[in-house]
């Protein structure tokens, strides 16, 4: 097959596409919008009045959550929510909020395997199993996770590249393979993270996204956010107005390199990088017309001049 351009990338795979709910993820930079995923519900967050048991501020969740949707409408990129839980009946309280209050695809994201296991057969009883995505399975993961993964239906997940043998982007792809290989057809729709630890690692990740798409053809992402939050000389050596922007940057570098998804961290953050990713997918939305494309609206290139 000959290379595939589109604006500045070139891949020597067709790129994949996958719709979850109402969102579609994957496919040729620039053509395509960044699916934006903020989270809620994260430990010591304010929002939480016993985090154990899944008792929280709805009022306040409910706000933010509609501030995610606020900007997403405005920037034209579309988004999920990473709901995030200490315990099996917290996480199920979450999902059971969040799906009562938006239709955006939400990920189910315990903070241990067990947590999630039990979370998705909790689920399965419930009902609910689109559009969910199982966050996340790594090359280490428990075989009860897929088995919980098969009888609940839900055949999307992320697959994190985090491994202790995976510390270069090669290293990174070959873990995405080792484990997609493994999981086989119980997970469909698979979007490969290519995970950051540090600031060191963005670049690793980064490059790692690239050679996912173009070895594999899968939609491709991270949590750039993991940069900044385990800065720790940020607050000290820069100071507390560093913050932001750093945020912002860690977003756009991941944008820059071709990211069908980025999980930019705490959802109250959306103000700041949804519109520093807009702007990086609208450069490379008109770049692509250089190749005979033209993206198609709500592309940011025609909601946020």
């Amino acid at each position: 097959m000959p290379p595939i351009y589109t604006g500045m990338f070139r891949f020597k795979v067709e790129q994949k596409r996958f719709r979850i709910g109402d969102v579609e993820v994957g496919g040729e930079p620039g053509r395509r919008p960044i699916c934006l995923i903020g989270t809620i519900f994260y430990s010591k967050e304010r929002l939480h009045l016993d985090e154990d048991k899944g008792e929280f501020d709805k009022e306040e969740a409910e706000r933010l959550i509609g501030l995610q949707e606020e900007f997403s409408d405005k920037t034209g990129n579309p988004c999920m929510l990473d709901v995030v839980g200490s315990t099996a009946e917290s996480l199920v309280r979450h999902l059971e909020f969040a799906a009562a209050v938006t239709d955006m695809p939400l990920l189910v994201d315990g903070v241990t395997a067990e947590v999630r296991i039990e979370a998705v057969k909790r689920l399965k009883e419930l009902g609910l199993k689109e559009p969910l995505v199982y966050n996340s399975l790594t090359p280490d993961f428990k075989p009860e996770e897929l088995t919980a993964l098969k009888i609940s239906g839900i055949d999307a997940a992320v697959i994190l590249t985090f491994s202790s043998k995976a510390f270069t982007s090669k290293g990174r792809v070959d873990a995405a393979k080792k484990t997609l290989e493994m999981v086989g057809d119980v997970v469909k729709r698979p979007l490969v993270d290519t995970a950051v630890l540090d600031i060191p690692t963005l670049g690793s990740a980064s490059k790692a996204m690239m050679e996912v798409k173009n070895e594999l053809g899968l939609p491709a992402g991270c949590g750039a956010h993991n940069a900044v939050e385990t800065w720790r000389g940020l607050k000290s050596k820069m100071g507390i107005q560093a913050r932001d922007p750093s945020l912002a940057s860690a977003s756009v570098i991941a944008a820059c390199f071709g990211a069908d998804f980025i999980l930019y961290g705490p959802i109250e953050h959306a103000p700041k990088v949804f519109p520093a990713v807009a702007m990086v997918d609208a450069a490379l939305g008109y770049l692509s017309f250089e190749d005979g494309c033209r993206p198609k609206p709500p592309h940011p290139l025609f909601k946020i001049a």
